[in-house]
């Protein structure tokens, strides 16, 4: 008999103490009815609070403190009919639009009464003159925008401040006219998302995986139907939220996304472990709160990880940033909850009746499963990985290699309307007003001078110091004449950049007159100088985001080796773990830049084009990726670690973990990947990034970390992997994450889990003690 074998015979499986876990879950699985009809009174009462005072969501890149919100201040104060947020009614028609001069007439002045507006410019001469060349008309007199200039920016105004808008402009529409909106107006009259399709997707892909996975019928549905209860409350708590906080327009769907596919992993891990359990002969109650007090275990500790992962956005400084973490957390929060106390009730409803509908033989975790029988695939593999560990991580390095080539030359910026499709108003007026005016007149900039301190001497000279300096800028197509507040003491002109505002030609115009052009130009001065208007704004969002992406990067890598420390006590394991999320994030990145920025395969995937990677959005990937790969760290490590402790054998460790996780954590990993690879088909390309890249993410960790380098690294660790340093080990805290701390029944491995080892390679005291 093996030495392994050997000492699972002396020390057999161990039962979890009744903590409070194991209490909560056989309370809810003994009371299932209580439990399922309070979850349900919670969906009602969340969704009609939401319904009757929730919020709406809005994007807004207002950056306070930002020169280009210092611009729009100074601006707005002394000059109010030229601040505010400016936004583009297009008009197109294929006769003059001097022929509707009364209805131009008419709708322009209608806009200038509607609420928020500040001012709206007429685009048509007076009767009988003619339009000056780089005005609001066209050199053909067929296309034609009013600039509205609003006290706010209009995608926060609610969905009832659209109709007015239509109502401005009926008669030209009436008169045939073509009319579109452009900027943030254009934004607000986006088409509500509607993620049905998206979670349809996911859905059934999860239901056809779990069905295949795992053969029972009423298996599959239980851990679907308890995420999407979870999900929708944690939607509804989100609306109630954003009734006090403004949420970006993606808040809504990164929380569904994130929710969905946390939700049904953490499901289904309870799940599986209840299954086995009642296979193994419990009665359903206690089946489910063993499960709940082991695997439940694993689940608080990897949700509190992604919580805390998308908590340390708020690191950022931009209110931006921590909302969207916060938006994903909530449903987070929720899916934990749900797995915790919901799919406990259901599985005592259901009992003994679990396997009662089948496809095939139904299967469960497999933890029966002893070293000396051990012949499945997943056992055989780790055995070839044992034999030549070398081989198999250089394989996983290089294959993490390949796909992270093209992120070195990866291009932040803010993906403007161009990207949009073309049933969207904002895309049709972005191409009406690219070709009539130029690509950069999507994109316009305002320049301010703040002379208040300037004598008024000095004031002339100080105006044609920055014409002269506006003239001929490179990436600039135009400058307007230099024009003087009604007080005087502030001059601003628009300057039209000569790309898209997404270009990273339009970005580096932006920089060149706010850090060397308009100082040059000013100095001698007391004069304060600033860029504004929504494409300066987002353009100041992204350089703030970049300043900030290495800080969020280095917070998030060390909250992460503090919780896998914290949890198995293991400074290599942690700094493993650390190490491999770091290059598998990596390799997702390059694959966003492949598709995106350099367009392989962003026009199939609904794509106008080449885009740059949305500012947030690798920040955003990197806390939602390595808090839920530390999910399958946290499973996966359990098991190796539960197995060492009982047996001493590091590499039979490794593969035992591997037989029975491999068929739960590649399920869940698929159905994950299929819920984020779904909301590709969004009309929001941010929306297509982001579930493109946690598909990818969630993906490479399932398979080239999982199954090629974290068992190849492990191998090589050997026993030094659970090494811990003495004066470590009596200042960390003991965390059970499997509930086999303080066990009953079972001499010898008790207590075992935080036991000083003493040194590398040193086996744990159950061994031939």
């Amino acid at each position: 008999m093996s030495s392994s074998a050997s000492n699972r015979s002396e020390h057999p499986p161990t039962t979890p103490r009744r903590g409070l876990l194991w209490r909560v879950g056989g309370w809810c699985a003994r009371h299932p009815v209580v439990v399922i009809v309070g979850w349900l009174l919670v969906l009602a009462g969340v969704q009609a609070a939401n319904r009757t005072v929730g919020g709406t969501y809005s994007d807004d890149f207002s950056l306070p403190g930002s020169q280009s919100q210092h611009g729009r201040d100074v601006l707005q104060a002394h000059e109010p009919s030229a601040g505010g947020t400016s936004a583009q009614v297009v008009l197109h028609d294929d006769q003059p639009l001097t022929d509707f001069q009364s209805q131009v007439n008419q709708a322009v002045t209608s806009l200038q009464h509607l609420p928020h507006v500040l001012s709206a410019q007429d685009p048509l001469p007076p009767s009988g003159q003619s339009a000056p060349p780089g005005g609001p008309l066209s050199s053909d007199g067929r296309t034609a925008y009013i600039t509205v200039r609003f006290d706010a920016n209009p995608s926060t105004f609610g969905s009832d401040y659209l109709p007015q808008v239509d109502t401005a402009v009926a008669p030209l529409r009436q008169a045939g006219v073509q009319v579109e909106y452009g900027g943030p107006l254009g934004e607000l009259a986006r088409p509500a998302p509607d993620d049905r399709v998206s979670e349809l997707i996911g859905f059934a892909v999860a239901v056809l995986v779990l069905l295949v996975g795992f053969g029972s019928v009423i298996a599959a549905g239980l851990p679907l139907v308890s995420a999407l209860v979870a999900v929708v409350v944690g939607l509804g708590l989100l609306g109630l939220l954003a009734a006090l906080t403004t949420f970006a327009t993606v808040a809504p769907t990164l929380a569904t996304m994130i929710g969905l596919g946390v939700g049904i992993d953490y499901a289904l891990f309870l799940l599986t472990r209840h299954r086995q359990n009642l296979m193994d002969g419990a009665d359903p109650a206690t089946a489910a709160g063993h499960a709940v007090a082991t695997s439940g275990r694993a689940v608080l500790i990897s949700g509190c990880t992604v919580v805390i992962a998308l908590a340390g956005l708020s690191v950022s400084g931009i209110a931006f940033m921590a909302k969207l973490g916060l938006a994903a957390g909530v449903t987070v929060v929720t899916a934990v909850c749900g797995a915790l106390t919901l799919l406990p009730a259901m599985m005592g409803l259901i009992g003994r009746r679990m396997d009662r509908f089948t496809v095939r033989a139904p299967v469960a975790e497999g933890t029966g499963a002893d070293e000396a029988s051990a012949t499945g695939m997943w056992h055989r593999y780790a055995r070839r990985v044992e034999h030549r560990p070398w081989w198999y991580l250089a394989a996983g390095l290089a294959t993490v290699a390949v796909l992270a080539v093209p992120l070195p030359s990866i291009q932040l910026g803010h993906i403007d309307d161009g990207a949009d499709p073309v049933s969207f108003t904002d895309r049709r007026a972005f191409d009406l007003m690219s070709a009539a005016f130029g690509p950069g007149s999507n994109g316009p900039l305002t320049v301010v001078v703040d002379q208040t301190t300037v004598p008024a001497a000095d004031r002339p000279a100080l105006a044609s110091s920055v014409q002269q300096a506006l003239t001929n800028v490179p990436n600039a197509a135009s400058t307007a004449p230099l024009q003087t507040s009604g007080d005087g003491d502030v001059l601003f002109t628009t300057v039209t950049p000569a790309q898209v505002p997404q270009d990273r030609a339009t970005t580096d115009l932006v920089g060149h007159l706010t850090d060397t052009v308009l100082p040059d130009a000013a100095r001698g001065t007391s004069a304060a100088t600033y860029v504004t208007g929504t494409t300066a704004a987002q353009v100041d969002f992204l350089d703030l985001v970049a300043s900030r992406l290495l800080p969020i990067i280095a917070v998030v890598v060390a909250l992460a080796f503090l919780i896998i420390l914290l949890v198995f006590r293991a400074p290599l394991v942690a700094l493993k773990a650390a190490v491999l999320n770091l290059v598998s994030i990596a390799a997702s990145y390059g694959v966003l830049v492949a598709v995106f920025q350099w367009g392989w395969g962003g026009p199939a995937l609904g794509v106008a084009g080449k885009v740059p990677i949305e500012s947030y959005v690798p920040m955003m990937m990197f806390a939602i990726v390595f808090g839920l790969s530390m999910d399958y760290e946290v499973f996966l490590l359990s098991r190796v670690h539960e197995r060492w402790l009982l047996t001493g054998d590091s590499r039979g460790s490794v593969a035992h973990a591997l037989e029975t996780t491999a068929r739960v954590i590649g399920c869940a990993a698929l159905i994950m990947v299929s819920v984020f690879a779904a909301f590709i088909v969004s009309d929001n390309v941010v929306i297509k990034m982001m579930g493109l890249g946690l598909a990818v993410s969630v993906l490479i960790d399932a398979t080239v970390v999982r199954l090629l380098m974290v068992p190849a690294a492990m191998t090589l660790l050997g026993g030094a992997a659970w090494w811990t340093p003495r004066w470590m080990d009596r200042m960390l805290p003991h965390i059970d994450t499997e509930g086999t701390e303080g066990t009953e029944g079972t001499e010898g491995t008790e207590g075992t889990e935080g036991t000083d080892t003493g040194g590398a390679g040193t086996a744990p005291p159950s061994q031939g003690s």
